[in-house]
């Protein structure tokens, strides 16, 4: 069966079309995820809501509600297949997400709205879990180098990530201001339970957050990752998101034919 290895902005994920196929997701992210030591493992499959299903699985084996550079790979993925056209609606377990071929590497999502956003949870950071069930993230704002402080700060955002404010446990986001609606990310992200280079609903969930908080006036963040800027729109109608747009790259790395 082709596998294929791909990339979303440093989020690396194994993907392949498991339509009319019975296999056990769980166990072949753990292993497919090893020969790349990928982020996650994705699988398209029939849908009767949309033009495919969306199974996401976190390197652990764990399933995620969805994942947004996940899916606008996914998007990718199909359209390159022949699978879906040009505009496409994936079903994920967190709810139906559009997606939108920008040109051959750049793909957009809307990702799904926040079911939950506390912007006080724990102090001054706050929770927003996207769609419903929704994917949680902590959102804080940090003052120093980010990335140069990144190891330093790996086992406080590893305790956030397990903090019983959290109850589902959550991806942990920190960003640092770089400019006006321009921000550096750094997330710790639960199933991988260490730093990915980019988390697209972590971006979402960061944009979501500094809308409401009144930070981000013209909607637009420009997120920069370890693995690549992403660029989320926000649009609201007075305290309530009412559009979460995810845009960045895309890339199929290598292919595999393997035995499964």
């Amino acid at each position: 069966m082709d596998v294929y290895y791909m990339n979303g902005a440093g989020n690396d994920f194994m993907v392949l079309d498991a339509r009319g196929k019975r296999l056990d997701f769980g166990k072949l992210a753990v292993e497919l995820c090893k020969l790349e030591n990928a982020d996650g493992f994705m699988a398209v499959d029939v849908s009767d809501k949309a033009d495919f299903k969306l199974h996401f699985y976190n390197s652990d084996g764990s399933r995620g509600e969805m994942c947004g550079n996940g899916a606008r790979c996914i998007c990718r993925f199909a359209h390159d297949l022949g699978i879906a056209g040009e505009a496409m609606t994936v079903e994920t377990d967190a709810g139906l997400v559009p997606g939108w071929r920008l040109d051959e590497n750049t793909y957009r999502v809307r990702l799904n709205n926040p079911g939950v956003l506390d912007l006080h949870r724990k102090g001054d950071i706050a929770y927003a879990e996207l769609g419903c069930p929704g994917v949680p993230h902590a959102v804080a704002e940090y003052e120093g180098d980010l990335w140069a402080d990144a190891d330093s700060l790996r086992e406080r955002m590893r305790a956030l990530r397990f903090d019983p404010a959290f109850p589902k446990g959550a991806n942990v986001n920190f960003y640092q201001w770089m400019g006006p609606g321009e921000v550096r990310m750094l997330t710790f992200e639960r199933g991988v339970e260490d730093y990915t280079l980019a988390c697209g609903t972590g971006c979402g969930s960061t944009a979501a957050v500094l809308s409401l908080l009144g930070k981000l006036p013209g909607g637009t963040l420009t997120a920069h990752n370890r693995g690549g800027t992403l660029k989320v729109t926000v649009s609201r109608e007075g305290d309530a998101v009412r559009e979460i747009l995810l845009e960045g790259p895309t890339q199929v790395v290598r292919k595999y034919d393997l035995p499964l």
